[in-house]
């Protein structure tokens, strides 16, 4: 009896704990890290789900710099701090760009404090702060903290552009006798080119071009494109990881161990028997072979309705008046002369779907053929086929 009472005793309190801790639970701060998987306002979500909807390509690299792929045109690094990177990672950067690639390092703004090895081989200093600008914007308050820097040579990837959205900081200096500041504002650069070998650095004060908050704003959004379309464009992912922990020490596996074997011990000298084992019952289930055989006899009673063909087509217009703006109410043949490409596709599409649904009976294997160019047609609106 004493053992009930005190079991309940604990049972009571391990269920107030749970309880006033469920009701303090608050969601937890912002992520302030521009990764490709933080929504956030200064995450980078949104340039990769932009370029790669795009069709441009674009991927993200979780493992040491060191490992590059081969493929890869671009490489950016937005101010990670997770992790530094090495000085055998700053040689096979240099390796890559002297071969041909183009490196984008968005800089944090706290120098020699995250990334050392990589300041130092670019030879970055802190700049002047830079005067504050809404240039280029409707309001003062479409992007309080920001400024407008100016392109002030306008070439690679700042080709046709005039004026970039970033954070009102300090700009940045770099050592390189060749290097170039290409925009800024006022004394403060924001943007420089380091050419080596065959390919080229970029270095930007900050990571605010590849923040959700100002991807839109001026030219930000054209500088990324001009990026991708050189090629293959890297996210550099695993800096942003916090280094593993240490591995636990020998001492305190052997005292969970020791805890484990106490704790068996106990459930063996104290656990109730319930008697000799039953014997285990065998419970047969279909295999799967029976399950693919039965859905091939349900398809083949199956007729085709002819209600789906039009919906077919009724589906592709919703996607070319969503993808392309061709509004639903425009004639076949306005639809398929606006169309990028594919225009024919569609006419010829479409004339076998109306001849298939003035058929007396629809075989499945008409349903399948006109299926398959939709879907083709669909493919290509979308972008997912060139």
């Amino acid at each position: 009896m004493k053992n009930h009472r005190l079991t309940a005793a604990f049972g009571v309190l391990i269920a107030l704990a749970l309880a006033v801790g469920l009701s303090t639970r608050e969601e937890g701060p912002e992520s302030l890290v521009p990764t490709i998987a933080n929504t956030g306002a200064q995450g980078a979500r949104a340039l990769y789900l932009y370029l790669r909807e795009g069709g441009r390509t674009v991927e993200s690299h979780a493992e040491s710099l060191e490992s590059l792929p081969t493929t890869a045109r671009t490489v950016v690094l937005a101010a990670p701090q997770g992790r530094a990177v090495t000085q055998e990672e700053v040689l096979a950067l240099d390796r890559f760009v002297q071969q041909g690639g183009t490196l984008v390092y968005l800089s944090s703004r706290e120098l020699g404090k995250h990334q050392a090895a990589l300041e130092d081989w670019l030879r970055l200093e802190t700049g002047p702060l830079m005067p504050g600008s809404s240039r280029g914007l409707g309001s003062n308050l479409a992007d309080a903290g920001g400024t407008t820097a100016d392109v002030w040579l306008a070439v690679g990837p700042l080709r046709h552009l005039s004026a970039l959205r970033v954070s009102q900081d300090r700009g940045l200096r770099m050592g390189h006798e060749d290097a170039m500041p290409l925009a800024g504002l006022g004394g403060a650069a924001a943007v420089w080119r380091w050419p080596l070998g065959k390919g080229e650095v970029y270095v930007l004060a900050g990571a605010d071009l590849v923040e959700n908050r100002r991807l839109e704003l001026l030219d930000n959004l054209r500088f990324w494109d001009a990026l991708a379309a050189r090629g293959p464009l890297l996210f550099d992912e695993y800096h942003h990881q916090l280094a593993p922990p240490p591995p636990l020490s020998r001492g305190i596996w052997v005292f969970v161990a020791q805890v484990l074997a106490v704790g068996l011990l106990y459930v063996v000298a104290r656990g109730t028997r319930f008697g000799a084992p039953r014997p285990l019952s065998i419970e047969r289930h279909r295999s799967a072979l029976e399950y693919v055989r039965s859905m091939g006899w349900l398809m083949r009673r199956a007729k085709v309705e002819r209600e789906l063909l039009p919906e077919l087509d009724r589906a592709l217009r919703q996607q070319m008046q969503e993808r392309l703006g061709i509004p639903i109410g425009l004639s076949d043949a306005d639809a398929a002369r606006l169309m990028e490409r594919g225009g024919n596709d569609y006419l010829e599409a479409k004339a076998d779907l109306t001849r298939t649904h003035a058929q007396a009976a629809i075989p499945p294997a008409d349903y399948a053929r006109v299926a398959r160019r939709y879907a083709h047609l669909e493919r290509m609106v979308t972008g997912r086929e060139a």
